[in-house]
């Protein structure tokens, strides 16, 4: 399992920042190995990726989402890989956006980019190019302000007999 983290303060408000991220057919736009991002449903995407000269394509499923703060995701099917995106106001007019993200890599190509911090480099990269496609624009193509809440944990809550 392989994990990357990382951030990059952008200069426009928190509410811009999630706005623009929750619009994922854009993403191809800021995002190096991103081909296409289609939204299915208002929480399920479907993408055709190729990093490193490996093309894949997966839905994936945002876990949780709330405006403003967070939209966590994981695969549906296909290679595993999840993530979250947190806003953070620092003021008016600046937000952190932060990156964390675990994947499964597949395959000697995928392995052997892990183990060279290829997909680290290009998160990075995907962050700067997302803070000057965002800064550029000045404001957000569009917004979806839904909320989406965890999926309960097994076993908690539901197996507490309601007499109780």
């Amino acid at each position: 399992m392989k994990t990357v983290e990382d951030s990059v303060d952008v200069a426009v408000p928190v509410r811009t920042a999630y706005n623009q991220w929750t619009q994922f057919e854009r993403f191809p736009e800021f995002m190096a190995g991103v081909e296409q991002v289609s939204q299915l449903t208002e929480t399920r995407t479907h993408w055709q990726t190729k990093v490193a000269g490996v093309r894949r394509e997966f839905d994936a499923e945002i876990s949780e989402q709330h405006p403003d703060e967070r939209i966590a995701w994981h695969t549906v099917g296909g290679p595993y890989h999840a993530g979250v995106v947190t806003f953070h106001r620092l003021d008016d007019r600046n937000t952190r956006v932060t990156l964390q993200m675990e994947f499964d890599p597949e395959g000697i190509a995928e392995k052997a980019g892990a183990a060279l911090g290829v997909v680290d480099w290009q998160s990075k990269g995907d962050l700067k190019r997302f803070k000057e496609f965002i800064e550029a624009e000045g404001a957000e193509t569009g917004a979806w302000r839904g909320d989406v809440p965890p999926p309960p944990q097994a076993g908690y809550m539901r197996d507490i007999p309601p007499e109780i």
